[in-house]
């Protein structure tokens, strides 16, 4: 029997308000930026939502529906989201242990649906953690192109990997500890086909072949070391090897380096570390040098990226489950983590570097998809207005498929916005960018 159905106009009958207790700072942030408090009296109306990794079988459905002893509405608008009540757990259940689901929230699975991605791309998630997005991003992407994720914090992108591994999506993966806002590094076979011409003319100039000549066994032997050395035949220690999960000497002792310094976050100055790589990725067999060097401006034009996510820092003021948790955690915390003015200043910063670097990535003709969960108009707005007044070959698109969506639009044309009271959803600003 199918699922029932949640249309995009339906609301759940309400419950009444819950009760949170803002605090007197975060009531004044919200006033700050011209927020109703009232929004955060529907966290539990919302519902829980949960993705069916694609491919499951239709019976499935009644089976984690018994396990769960709920009812999974499926949610018309968003193909394989689920809603369920809000109390429900999954962690424990033997659905989301065995890989057949994961939560993730629907208006963060629209966002991820509006970049479009298609088999054989290129793509680029800037802010993967904690990894149910980049999941949602290898579904999409199938059997070919590549996905790269990268996140600052390398615990949370550890997260990330187990993620991958245990839905079995980790084969074109690859994920980098590292600064979104500097991250440089191409994709494989973007890399791969600037060598190539590198390649060439090392050739020519060195051994100065012409279609009609004919190499005697001394250059035949010379000319196969020169391959083995470029292409990386040789196991010299910079070869990329089938991943394993065991690390070397030298990783140990970096880590346990970070961990004496005190800080799970990569320095600014640091170079990307690569924690983990599929065995599709493209990268096994290659020389890192060739790999991980950093790109230009003009290379990621033609080889870089053909989608990219950024998903940015915010104050998470739009996640109302989020803002909830601070009851338990501590309203000071609260002050620290969220409304701490040098944190939000040094917020804004750090979101336009991000929404920067990223598009300098992208390829051109490319397509970029901008998102937090912020719910203030300073960190979407007018981000987005800064970085156009800033980039001449930037243009906002249009998101088709939101003609359906239960969702408003943002202060800019062709931005949406996502809340609890239009969309049953957490706060999400999205935008859609080209690059020309």
């Amino acid at each position: 029997m199918d699922s029932p159905e949640i249309p995009p106009s339906d609301r759940r009958e309400e419950r009444p308000p819950a009760s949170l207790p803002l605090p007197a700072a975060f009531l004044e942030f919200l006033g700050e930026n011209g927020l109703d408090p009232a929004l955060y009296s529907k966290a539990d109306t919302i519902p829980r939502y949960i993705r069916l990794k694609p491919g499951m079988e239709s019976s499935v459905v009644t089976e984690i529906e018994s396990e769960l002893k709920c009812d999974l509405m499926r949610v018309s608008w968003l193909p394989d989201f689920y809603a369920i009540p809000p109390e429900i757990q999954i962690a424990g259940s033997k659905a989301y242990q065995q890989g057949k689901i994961y939560g993730i929230d629907a208006a963060s699975g629209a966002a991820i649906l509006a970049l479009d991605v298609q088999s054989g791309d290129h793509v680029l998630d800037l802010c993967a953690a904690p990894g149910a997005k980049l999941c949602m991003l290898a579904d999409m992407l199938g059997s070919s192109g590549s996905l790269t994720g990268v996140d600052v914090a390398k615990h949370r992108l550890a997260a990330c990997r187990t993620m991958l591994q245990k839905y079995s999506l980790g084969d074109r993966s690859r994920l980098f500890v590292a600064d979104g806002t500097s991250f440089s590094i191409l994709p494989v076979n973007s890399n791969l086909g600037s060598m190539e011409g590198i390649f060439s003319r090392r050739i020519q100039s060195r051994f100065c072949f012409t279609s009609s000549a004919r190499m005697n066994d001394l250059a035949c032997f010379e000319f196969m070391l020169f391959v083995t050395a470029f292409v990386g035949i040789e196991d010299n220690g910079s070869i990329f090897s089938e991943w394993t999960s065991k690390r070397s000497w030298k990783d140990r002792q970096k880590s346990k380096k970070a961990k004496a310094a005190g800080s799970p976050h990569l320095p600014s100055t640091s170079e990307p570390e690569l924690i983990y790589y599929g065995k599709d990725s493209g990268l096994v067999g290659l020389q890192k040098r060739y790999v991980l060097h950093p790109s230009t401006d003009a290379a990621a034009c033609t080889s870089g990226y053909d989608k990219v996510l950024v998903d940015a820092e915010c104050t998470h003021d739009g996640s109302i489950k989020h803002i909830q948790k601070f009851e338990f955690w501590g309203w000071k915390t609260l002050d620290r983590r969220v409304l701490n003015v040098e944190r939000t200043g040094n917020l804004l910063h750090l979101q336009l570097g991000l929404l920067t670097n990223g598009f300098k990535l992208l390829k051109t003709g490319g397509s970029l998809v901008y998102s937090t969960c912020s719910l203030t108009v300073a960190q979407n707005e007018n981000v987005v207005q800064q970085f156009l007044s800033k980039h001449p070959s930037a243009e906002l698109l249009k998101i088709n498929p939101a003609d359906s969506w239960p969702c408003r639009s943002g202060g800019i044309q062709k931005t949406l916005r996502f809340d609890p009271a239009t969309s049953q959803t957490s706060g999400l600003f999205v935008a859609k960018f080209v690059k020309l």
